[in-house]
């Protein structure tokens, strides 16, 4: 089946130029492919678009009529064109963006203006949840994740590192006593994320391949990070969380780190998730390399 819109550049340009063999010429085909078109085309609308002379082409009545709708349409179709090409090279348009929300909330929003003060013509749209996202069926220009990249058929770079610690508020320590290993976790209580794909809110996995487990009895079970931060700060137990999201309340001496037996388990990193393709649009581009400037080593 020969291609539409080729049938109706070719009556376009046949209308313009009065010949088969100019509008051939004028398209980079043979004069033979462009009859082929333009006889595709009548075809396909059952009616004639041109009076054959043996000199040159005009315009049937229905021709003229059709003409006004195809100048539109191919008019339309160049600044589709020009427009995708402008977003492929140039920083601007609407970046659909999602993130876990602790770490959207602690680690993006905060430098999202950086973002827009280097690319004045990029707008942000921001999505916060916890739950796997696929940026395909939802829509999204780039996801970020926390770890768990294995056998994705998505395009996928690594921003950041991202490790798990053990910590607890030095009230609670001083009450229910320091951990030495991570079988005295058992004993103490513990607080759950319920979200983990790796082994759930009451299994914590320890070692840099996550090989070490204990099974702990969490006093608290919640699907939000930031709320596992709360509640230890408040002295209700123990929590084995991102860096990221408890290195100011180590800072601030309102969480304490606890040294174990073994050590917190790597989470893979952070990356960012976009749809495969040739080459993604400007904006996913320079957002990556944003990010990945930005956020540092380990968040």
């Amino acid at each position: 089946m020969l291609d539409r819109v080729t049938g109706l550049q070719v009556f376009a340009r046949v209308a313009a130029l009065g010949t088969l063999s100019a509008a051939g010429r004028a398209l980079k085909m043979s004069q033979t492919m462009a009859t082929k078109h333009l006889a595709a085309l009548e075809d396909r609308l059952g009616t004639k678009l041109v009076h054959r002379t043996t000199r040159r082409l005009t315009l049937t009545e229905a021709g003229r009529t059709y003409l006004e709708s195809v100048e539109r349409i191919l008019a339309d179709i160049e600044e589709a064109d020009a427009k995708a090409s402008l977003e492929a090279i140039e920083v601007r348009g609407t970046l659909r963006l999602n993130a876990p929300v602790s770490f959207g909330i602690r680690e993006i929003g905060p430098i999202l203006p950086d973002l827009s003060r280097r690319h004045p013509a990029l707008s942000i749209d921001l999505g916060l949840n916890d739950r796997f996202v696929d940026p395909i069926e939802e829509g999204w220009d780039l996801v970020i994740r926390i770890g768990g990249m294995q056998g994705s058929s998505l395009i996928a770079r690594r921003l950041a590192s991202c490790r798990l610690t053990v910590c607890a508020a030095p009230s609670y320590l001083a009450e229910h006593g320091r951990p030495r290993t991570i079988a005295d976790l058992a004993h103490h209580n513990c607080l759950g994320y319920t979200l983990s794909r790796d082994a759930g809110a009451n299994r914590w996995l320890f070692g840099r391949d996550g090989k070490h487990g204990v099974t702990v009895k969490t006093a608290l079970k919640a699907n939000n990070g930031d709320v596992l931060v709360a509640a230890p700060v408040a002295g209700q137990g123990i929590v084995y969380e991102p860096t990221f999201l408890v290195s100011r309340e180590i800072a601030a001496g309102a969480l304490q780190t606890i040294k174990l037996d073994h050590p917190g388990r790597d989470l893979d990193g952070i990356f960012a998730v976009y749809p495969s393709s040739r080459r993604p649009p400007a904006k996913v581009r320079a957002a990556i390399d944003f990010f990945a400037g930005t956020l540092g080593a380990e968040p």
